[in-house]
């Protein structure tokens, strides 16, 4: 228990700014194994933009209030996903070959194909949160989050990590998981579906299964597999096509 506890606070560690009440030291196995645990994170994400939410509409319109929710994810995660997300618009926006887009994705600097794919995805975002009813933003919110960072687990479960440690500008990233993991990883990331008012926005699970699918190969051709910022880029792009599922599931 006390070991399963150190893997859950090293991915609340990793992929958020949340303090640990415990002092970590850095551990190659225990990053690997707390990537079961990156769905459950997402709870803590989608929870706390759902608290800022639901808050946000006693004091202020819808639309404000969306924009604190995305607010809010982005100061628990530290905008971890969101950079990941800009560096894969550089990238392979301005590379050719794999070294180049490499190069360019260990590059803090943000080019204009990252600085214009981040204002579109948020601006996707929020439009599409807007378009749902009220009630049932804060279980998207949770459900969008949770479900994003299992398929970005998926990746990891299927691919080959391309780049070594030492030639990363990012923190380490977990290069392996088991069938297990990955079960207990997509138990977290499932279960807030079942909060949606119907069967019927399971459906959604099937445009994130082919954006994920689409962008395993598309990474792997590119390059030969993934990096941490592929993985960011997963989870914003995975979280923006099941809200505008869900968009479609409450307009029908």
């Amino acid at each position: 228990m006390k070991q399963e506890i150190q893997i859950f606070f090293t991915a609340l560690m990793f992929f958020t700014r949340v303090p640990c009440p415990i002092k970590l030291e850095y551990s190659d196995v225990y990053l690997n194994q707390a990537t079961k645990y990156f769905p459950l994170i997402g709870w803590i994400v989608g929870s706390g933009a759902a608290l800022v939410f639901l808050i946000g509409t006693f004091l202020f319109p819808i639309s404000i209030a969306i924009v604190l929710s995305m607010i809010a994810s982005i100061l628990i995660t530290g905008a971890f996903h969101e950079d990941g997300f800009a560096d894969v618009c550089d990238g392979f926006g301005g590379g050719w070959e794999k070294a180049q887009i490499l190069a360019i994705m260990k590059d803090s600097r943000v080019g204009a194909y990252g600085v214009i794919g981040m204002n579109l995805i948020l601006l996707l975002k929020f439009a599409a949160l807007e378009a749902m009813p009220i009630d049932m933003v804060p279980v998207v919110l949770l459900a969008g989050h949770s479900l994003s960072r299992f398929a970005a687990s998926t990746i990891i479960f299927t691919g080959y990590y391309v780049r070594d440690n030492e030639d990363s500008k990012a923190k380490p990233v977990a290069k392996q998981l088991s069938i297990k993991q990955l079960i207990v990883a997509g138990c977290f990331g499932l279960a807030p579906l079942l909060l949606l008012p119907s069967y019927y926005c399971l459906l959604a699970l099937i445009p994130v299964w082919l954006m994920t699918h689409y962008l395993a190969h598309f990474f792997t051709q590119r390059i030969g597999g993934y990096t941490g910022d592929c993985l960011g880029a997963t989870q914003q792009l995975t979280e923006m096509v099941f809200y505008l599922a869900m968009v479609t599931a409450f307009w029908t």
